[in-house]
């Protein structure tokens, strides 16, 4: 006769296959959970922001490099977006918007960059939408003249739709107004609070740039 199988060792030999299991299991749940954390805040954002389904979709998406070289101090940036100082500065006489905020919105949206282009298709120096962009007759958004002054005549549109405040404006420009008017004021969305933040630091930026030009003069 062949050895005997003895099953008194059975229940030990399943408790520990059992605790082997689920530890298995356990450290494949912890790999996931933790992968997943690391999906960066800016991400999440992202992704609540370019659902289909929703009527919350802000109207463009802005990319901002928050890295410590860029900004207005950017030696790159400033030699560049001098080139677009006398372009700025008609429109924002034509249109009666201050050429410092203006700047600002420039510098937010595109970082001067007149070929700029973000994931929801907005163009150019002031990121026009498509759509946007053909309301106002635009055919060439990447002309930084045509694309400037179609922006500051869109600006000004939109602060005259909510009486002059700036900062709703600002959320309409970046969020789309239906999300100013539903919300009867600026969006709960971090991106747009954000863009909001970060114009007006440019804006006071500029702004103290203009007036030390004049106290130089």
């Amino acid at each position: 006769m062949g050895d005997k199988i003895s099953f008194g060792r059975c229940p030990a030999l399943l408790r520990k296959c059992g605790i082997g299991i689920v530890a298995v299991i356990l450290v494949t749940l912890f790999s996931a959970v933790f992968s997943q954390s690391t999906i960066s805040s800016q991400e999440i954002v992202n992704k609540s922001f370019s659902s289909k389904d929703t009527s919350f979709e802000i109207e463009k998406s802005t990319e901002i490099d928050n890295s410590s070289s860029a900004g207005a101090n950017s030696m790159g940036i400033l030699k560049t977006e001098q080139l677009f100082y006398p372009i700025i500065q008609k429109a924002a006489d034509r249109y009666g918007v201050e050429a410092a905020l203006v700047k600002a919105i420039i510098m937010v949206e595109s970082s001067y960059n007149p070929n700029a282009v973000s994931r929801k298709g907005a163009k150019g120096l002031m990121q026009l939408m498509p759509r946007t962009a053909e309301a106002l007759g635009v055919e060439d958004s990447f002309n930084p003249e045509i694309n400037i002054n179609a922006g500051v005549r869109y600006f000004k549109k939109l602060m005259n739709q909510f009486d002059g405040d700036t900062k709703l404006a600002l959320a309409a420009y970046n969020a789309g107004m239906r999300h100013v008017r539903y919300y009867d004021g600026i969006p709960p969305f971090q991106a747009t609070r954000y863009y909001i933040d970060k114009v007006y630091h440019f804006y006071n930026y500029y702004k103290d740039q203009a007036e030390q030009a004049i106290g130089d003069a």
